[in-house]
């Protein structure tokens, strides 16, 4: 390996440090506590070193977010390629998302502006299907005899969205009605929308 690749393969890993010690310390204290220092502290390099990397902390919680996205997305385009049918696949891939924004808490507040200032990252990269875009695609072969336009297909994945998000924010902010009740609202939110997909 050359001095150039060993260059660039140290900094990937001190910009990887930065990202990783700051999710852990909103994942310890909430992100309100994420500060340049405490990173600096965590990857025992000095603050001045960090902003080699990134520009401020919103820059940080930029790519944070955008590293989020494309983590749901992968996660969605796994669920739908478990499933035959594309009204089970759009189910699985929903319920992806619901399991995301639980097993990734800290990057779903941050993706959409839970509990914190939302940072205003691109949804995904130049050239990269967002998650709503994957599901906004199963929901337009599901509809495709009925001819729908876009406004239509937009308006049925904001269904979804609306309620889902909606559902998982309540239970971000502990003002849920208990893992059985929320799973039960959760399915037949999911499953009538579905149905309604062919009404």
């Amino acid at each position: 390996m050359g001095s150039k690749e060993r260059i660039q393969r140290l900094k990937d890993e001190n910009r990887n440090s930065i990202l990783e010690a700051s999710l852990q310390i909103v994942k310890e204290e909430g992100w309100q506590a994420l500060s340049m220092r405490k990173i600096a502290d965590i990857i025992e390099y000095t603050a001045p070193m960090i902003y080699e990397y990134f520009a401020n902390k919103e820059a940080i919680l930029n790519e944070l977010s955008k590293q989020g996205h494309l983590l749901l997305a992968k996660r969605v385009k796994q669920a739908q390629a478990k499933e035959s049918t594309l009204e089970k696949q759009l189910e699985a891939m929903w319920f992806s998302y619901w399991d995301f924004a639980f097993e990734e808490r800290e990057l779903y507040q941050l993706m959409f502006g839970i509990g914190t200032a939302c940072c205003g990252a691109e949804k995904n990269e130049k050239g990269r299907p967002s998650f709503g875009e994957h599901i906004a695609d199963v929901i337009r072969e599901i509809m495709a005899e009925q001819q729908p336009s876009e406004d239509l297909i937009c308006r049925k994945y904001f269904t979804y969205w609306s309620v889902i998000h909606g559902l998982i924010s309540i239970n971000l902010v502990d003002k849920g009605n208990g893992e059985i009740t929320n799973q039960q609202v959760l399915k037949d939110a999911i499953y009538g929308i579905t149905r309604s997909l062919n009404d």
